[in-house]
């Protein structure tokens, strides 16, 4: 009984080991509130694609790194691609994901307060977990690793838990307002972002070194990491941290446990989000794109305005008949997304670096998207297969053993 009280008070994703099917509410019980806990897994796995085809570029060339597009791809077809995704991805999805961050922490802690089990310690455990995955991810596959910065700032979440969630909202938006007027800050005093010439003398050198075997490419993550480092301070983690306050938010109200209550909130964030974050994201494109530091600063002001309303329509579509049906495809992979979210890493250093196969710099942008959805299909047809006969994913598996200290159960 003690060891199901541990886990069911670590869980990062949900508050039981059931796996509700497409459609079906939880039972409510004394003090528990009905939960679609299918949502957020789905709604997760939703934005590991769109997280995977952006980075996914970080793998096909050196050029990505520096925010400048690879002479290479010259073709208007070319160009095409990547402005549809610089429009409708980047800087997009990794909002998302923080969101649904801050959301599980309410259930852990949730979870924890209805068991009776100190909360505290495990999470300290699960953090210090994910700082050391960051590492090894950043070290040997992708310096753009965001589970450290996640580590970092959990513990700062730890902290404000007990924040009231209006004021957890007016914060989350003094933190993004701050990112936005630094970076208009730049712009008014005409500072340039990046210098074209120096970046496409550092692009290839860049693929030079991932072409080269893993000496090479773990070299090339040291050397550009502090450049990474530097981006997530001013950027990426403050926003970061913006997106947990508002899953936190949202978690005290309980919006994603009964999508059904709040219909026209979300047809709301749709009116808004699109007209906004849209138009937000064109200027940004004819700006030059996040290469500028106008683009940063009005993709940092609208990018959550699109990142709201792809939630939005995704959440009232898994209410609908086909809309189940995406939801339990989408689903396994959001449950998984430790592993997935690594594992993209992995195939991707296997098929772009000169690990494996050594295809960076030679695969066109069409093609990069395709194998980005390849890459996606395949993981979520490996995780469905996956947890037919196990709890967890293989790393969420570690992962929960570092939190409980205690080795968990493998199968089902």
């Amino acid at each position: 009984m003690t060891k199901m009280r541990n886990a069911a008070a670590s869980n990062d994703q949900r508050e039981t080991d059931r796996q509700p099917r497409p459609g079906e509410r939880e039972r409510s019980g004394p003090g528990r509130d009905v939960r679609r806990i299918l949502d957020v897994d789905a709604l997760r796995g939703f934005a590991l694609l769109g997280i995977l085809v952006v980075n996914v570029w970080y793998f096909a060339s050196g050029f990505a790194f520096h925010r400048v597009l690879d002479p290479a791809y010259d073709s208007g077809l070319d160009h095409g691609v990547h402005t549809a995704v610089a429009l409708l991805f980047e800087m997009k999805f990794y909002l998302l994901f923080s969101f649904l961050f801050g959301y599980s922490f309410t259930l852990q802690l949730d979870s924890a307060n209805r068991h009776g089990a100190a909360f505290h310690p495990r999470f300290l455990r699960r953090l210090a977990g994910l700082f050391v995955l960051g590492g090894i991810h950043a070290l040997l596959l992708f310096q753009g690793d965001i589970l450290s910065t996640y580590a970092v700032l959990g513990l700062v979440l730890l902290a404000v838990q007990r924040i009231r969630p209006r004021t957890a909202l007016i914060l989350a938006g003094v933190l993004i307002g701050l990112v936005v007027l630094f970076f208009a800050s730049l712009a008014l005093a005409s500072v340039s972002s990046v210098d074209q010439a120096a970046a496409l003398t550092a692009g290839q050198q860049t693929t030079e070194a991932l072409a080269g075997g893993p000496s090479s490419v773990i070299a090339e993550h040291l050397r550009t990491l502090p450049t990474m480092v530097a981006g997530t301070i001013v950027l990426q983690a403050p926003v970061a941290f913006a997106m947990f306050l508002l899953g936190l938010a949202a978690g005290r109200h309980r919006i994603l446990a009964d999508v059904s209550s709040y219909r026209r909130g979300l047809r709301l964030l749709q009116l808004i989000g699109y007209p906004i974050g849209l138009a937000g994201a064109m200027t940004v494109v004819g700006l030059g794109g996040i290469a500028t530091v106008e683009g940063l600063a009005l993709t940092t002001a609208t990018g959550p305005a699109l990142a709201a309303a792809y939630a939005a329509s995704m959440l009232q579509l898994f209410h609908t008949g086909v809309g189940r049906r995406v939801a339990a495809a989408l689903a396994p992979g959001g449950r998984m997304a430790l592993t997935n979210y690594l594992g993209q890493s992995l195939v991707c250093v296997l098929l772009f670096t000169g690990v494996g196969f050594g295809l960076v710099g030679r695969i066109a942008p069409l093609g990069v998207l395709a194998i980005a959805a390849g890459i996606f299909a395949a993981q979520l047809a490996v995780s469905a297969y996956w947890l037919r006969g196990h709890r967890y994913g293989p790393v969420e598996w570690v992962l929960r053993a570092v939190t409980n200290a205690e080795r968990p159960a493998w199968r089902r």
